[in-house]
């Protein structure tokens, strides 16, 4: 065996810059050195072994001169020196040397000091020579009546590893340790006295807590989450045992340790399917979420009741349980609220729903109250969408949450106002009843909105709504007020002119000079440039907006006036209330078209909003019915049937999630009796104490086993030469944020290769952990060497290096074999989401990197096309299957993913089939790139690219 093959438990990591000491040099400082000096001298000996050097001239030398000190840094370090040093001949027999240790062994197994004692059992745990261990039986049995815990407890650990790995040397440890444990105070001692019986001899262990099981409860922690495991065991073996722990798993539910309680909640849900049972782990998880400070563990524990909900016998308990759940909302992080009301949605019945909204509405009211935090405004955000979920799934609630909702209109953060808006469209459309009331609120808050698209939005209701001649009126009131003195243009003028005063006159300072556009100076005054402005609070909202030059909600505006003009004139006979009320309308739409063509806006109107206004004002003056259907009728219907298309598609949404929890039998399927089973076929369930281990551990080997896909023969990487003098070859293993690179190194040569090392570096946002140590390799000799590699975000790395070694007996410098590049992939970081368009458009707007792939394949189906670009770059695509499907020779849609590290990225396909070229034409078109950081918006379009070539080959 190799020296990196060899079993080691001890890992140091010394930076070896310097050259290593001689062994003369070592010897010498071993023997007459002081304290210091050993101390020194013997981490170098440890450092050099453990890089391979055997160093076997040493070992009489440490014997005689070392071995005898009672320094305890210099016990420690031995400790480590007598686990790493060979300790046998080349042919497989014990060095006779080693006697002498084993006597020292036994000395510091009986030394007074109980560190030394128990260091020492913790030491003889690592050992594999049974030769060794023989003479040192009786001192170990002694030290379990040791006076101190530490001692009795490594005790314990060292009989435990002893009869695992050598049962003939201490027959009787099951029953030694039980008598042990039957006796013993310390927690911690019975704890691991508890874990030996329970890999040793599972009976006496069952024995043992049949004893206690009702003190089970005054145990400390470490000890009741063995007896947590030990049940779980014997219960998913046996499940004929349930019944007679089932009680003592209830019992740890209360303890005061909230590892213990999780567990034993977990342990109960899989023992037992009662609802009694659900309702305590739930109960237990919604209480530690509460508990407990750390996020990370919220996070986890409500992923856990999420699981719960996802069984379908399991629901219905969940749901009386509702209330509880929502206790978690006073947490402040964000993600933990947004996990918390989704799952609150989910589980929403007719029988919870009113006292979810009262909830939900407390927690309304209480954002508005609270000092701004970061995330008040997101938190809104998502009360405004559940109280909207809600509403749509149980109407009879939408007419309690309107009211308060509305008040959001006026706020100042304009995403929680847009979902509150779009909550009230669609509410004022599907609940006829609630009409007059929605535009009641709407007219209450009109004149406090302070962000034009809101202000848009609620023209837009206002003028599709109105029915009645009052309603028709209040709005053209509210218009007239939020507008302000009309004409616009002259009363501006006046204002201007009117604050104008002599002393200002006098005050003047020189002029200033300004460039134009042009590249030409003007020259502005300097009277006009002392006069205070005219501050803008003080100007009503809509004429705020018209003089900062916003004009598209003066085209809106124009709309909503023709609306309710055309709809005042069917409700209304008398002719000269007709002309008046038409003529008023016309009024301020004219009075909005001077005041764009004049100077006083910052910018000036546009053609598109000229000729809204202009078409607005001849529908009004010739009031024809085609153009009263166009206007009163057809915008309706098209809320109408997008509104129909966005419930359809919820539902089938629902339908599926409901599909795959339903558990489907068929007729034919053999029924399963308890009874009858036998216990082996119980056991076929996996082991969640083992699956949470090898989660915890990153092992993904029973994974690769299940897949014959992901083999790892896949995903190894060839780093040199079949003819080069070292081979080298990569198995590369990416585990969320660390990628562990398991190099093979076989020397090639007749030659023994030594200080054979790997250097790595990398490329990108990777970072290398630790340097791996040297090695020396035999001839035709192999080994392997790990190196970790972290990742801090999602882009492409490339990791590169070498293999530099020296060759024995040979005068050269260093030789070196330059390795291949290894390439870390990004789509093992990127994962498919979803977001909501309004969560799409608005990161869209913010995210500064773009990158434009343009499309080249030889796919000349787009439907294919888009199909096999999801499929190389993990990204869902946003766009419903109703928008693309059909063939009109272009297609347009939007993509969205999010990494492991929550970093967003959006794309956008427009492609196109070139009719004009032929059928066989292949697809044409763009991919916009878009995402916070330059790195993965370039990865994403080199992956694309990549992909495409692959394509096209």
């Amino acid at each position: 065996m190799t020296a990196a093959e060899n079993v080691c438990y001890t890992l140091i990591n010394v930076p070896m810059d310097s050259e290593p000491p001689s062994e003369i040099s070592l010897k010498n400082d071993l023997e007459k050195g002081d304290v210091k000096l050993k101390t020194e001298a013997l981490k170098k000996v440890i450092i050099m072994i453990l890089n391979g050097e055997k160093l076997p001239g040493l070992l009489m030398t440490i014997i005689r001169f070392v071995l005898p000190l009672q320094d305890h840094t210099i016990k420690k370090l031995l400790l480590v020196f007598w686990e790493i040093v060979p300790k046998t001949t080349p042919d497989g027999r014990l060095l006779q040397e080693m006697i002498l240790v084993c006597d020292a062994y036994r000395k510091d197994l009986q030394h007074p000091n109980e560190f030394i004692r128990g260091s020492t059992l913790r030491f003889l745990c690592k050992l594999k020579e049974a030769e060794l261990l023989e003479p040192l039986m009786p001192a170990i049995r002694a030290c379990l009546e040791h006076r101190h815990s530490y001692v009795r407890r490594n005790a314990v650990l060292a009989i435990y590893t002893i009869y695992r790995n050598f049962e003939h040397l201490i027959p009787d440890a099951p029953e030694l340790i039980h008598d042990f444990l039957v006796n013993e105070k310390d927690a911690s001692c019975k704890r691991n006295a508890f874990m030996m019986l329970i890999h040793a001899d599972q009976d006496r262990a069952l024995d043992y807590l049949s004893t206690c099981i009702d003190q089970v409860q005054t145990f400390g922690d470490i000890l009741q989450l063995v007896i947590v495991e030990l049940i779980y065991k014997v219960c998913h073996a046996n499940p004929s045992e349930r019944a007679r722990f089932i009680r003592c798993i209830y019992n740890l539910l209360q303890s005061s340790s909230p590892a213990v309680k999780y567990e034993a909640a977990g342990t109960l849900v899989t023992l037992s399917s009662a609802p009694t049972a659900i309702k305590a782990a739930a109960q237990c998880y919604i209480d530690l979420i509460i508990k407990e400070s750390d996020n990370n563990v919220k996070l986890i524990v409500l992923d856990r009741l999420v699981e719960l909900k996802e069984h379908p016998s399991h629901e219905r308990v969940l749901q009386d349980l509702v209330m509880d759940i929502l206790r978690v909302l006073s947490t402040p992080d964000l993600e933990v609220r947004k996990k918390t009301l989704q799952l609150a949605l989910d589980l929403v019945s007719s029988r919870n729903v009113e006292e979810l909204v009262i909830v939900l509405k407390k927690e309304v009211i209480k954002t508005n109250n609270v000092t701004e935090h970061e995330d008040t405004d997101k938190y809104r955000q998502l009360l405004v969408r559940t109280l909207h979920s809600c509403s749509v799934r149980f109407p009879d609630m939408a007419a309690n949450v309107i009211p308060v909702l509305m008040e959001f209109l006026s706020d100042n953060n304009e995403a929680a106002a847009a979902d509150v808006l779009e909550f009230v469209r669609e509410a004022i459309q599907r609940f006829d009843n609630l009409r007059p009331l929605i535009v009641e609120k709407m007219l209450e808050v009109f004149h406090s909105i302070k962000s034009v698209k809101i202000y848009r939005g609620a023209l837009w209701i206002l003028g599709e709504y109105c029915s009645t001649k009052e309603d028709i009126q209040s709005v053209m009131t509210e218009v007239r007020r939020s507008l302000g003195e009309i004409p616009i243009v002259e009363s501006e003028i006046k204002k201007e002119a009117g604050e104008l005063k002599p002393e200002e006159e006098v005050s003047v300072g020189p002029a200033q000079k300004l460039v134009t556009e042009m590249g030409t100076y003007a020259t502005q005054s300097a009277l006009s440039s002392s006069r205070p402005a005219k501050k803008e609070e003080d100007r009503p909202p809509l004429r705020g907006f018209l003089l900062d030059g916003d004009f598209f909600v003066a085209a809106s505006l124009a709309t909503t006036l023709t609306k309710i003009a055309l709809r005042y004139m069917s409700l209304v006979q008398e002719k000269k209330k007709q002309n008046s009320f038409n003529a008023e309308a016309m009024l301020l739409m004219a009075t909005i078209l001077h005041l764009g063509k004049s100077s006083l806006p910052k910018k000036p109107i546009t053609d598109d909003d000229v000729d809204r206004i202009s078409l607005c004002l001849k529908v009004l003056s010739e009031c024809s019915p085609l153009m009263n259907d166009i206007f009163n009728k057809e915008c309706r219907q098209s809320l109408s049937h997008m509104l129909s298309a966005k419930l359809e598609e919820e539902k089938l949404s629902q339908k599926k999630e409901s599909e795959k929890r339903n558990v489907t039998i068929q007729p034919d399927d053999p029924i399963s009796f308890m009874q009858l089973t036998a216990k082996n076929e119980m056991s076929s369930k996996e082991d969640q104490f083992q699956l949470s281990l090898l989660a915890a551990m990153g092992n993904t080997q029973r994974k690769e086993a299940a897949d014959p896909l992901a083999s790892k023969l896949n995903k190894v990487t060839q780093l040199t030469g079949f003819s080069d003098p070292v081979y080298a070859e990569a198995y590369v293993h990416v585990n969320q944020y660390d990628i562990v690179l398991d190099v093979l190194v076989v020397n090639q040569t007749s030659d023994t290769l030594q200080n054979c090392t790997l250097e790595l570096a990398t490329l990108g946002d990777l970072k290398l952990v630790e340097k791996p140590s040297p090695l020396t390799l035999a001839p035709h000799d192999f080994a392997n060497i790990k190196a970790n590699v972290k990742v801090a975000s999602t882009e492409n790395g490339i990791i590169f290096g070498n293999v530099v070694y020296d060759v024995s007996g040979a005068a050269s410098d260093r030789n070196c074999v330059v390795l291949s590049d290894i390439h870390i992939d990004i789509m093992d970081y990127i994962q498919p989401a979803s977001c909501t368009d309004a969560e799409f458009r608005q990161m869209w707007a913010e995210f500064e990197w773009e990158n434009k792939v343009t499309v080249n394949t030889n796919i000349i189906d787009l439907n294919e096309y888009l199909q096999h670009i999801l499929k190389s770059t993990n990204m869902k695509c946003l766009t419903p299957e109703k928008a693309l499907s059909g063939y009109c020779g272009f297609m347009a849609a939007n993509l969205y993913a999010r990494s492991i590290f929550g970093e967003d990225a959006l794309a956008n396909v427009s492609i196109e089939k070139p009719i004009h070229l032929g059928p066989e034409a292949p697809v044409t078109g763009h991919i916009r790139i878009r995402a916070k950081s330059q790195g993965m918006a370039l990865s994403l379009g080199d992956k694309i690219n990549l992909s495409q070539k692959k394509t096209s080959l």
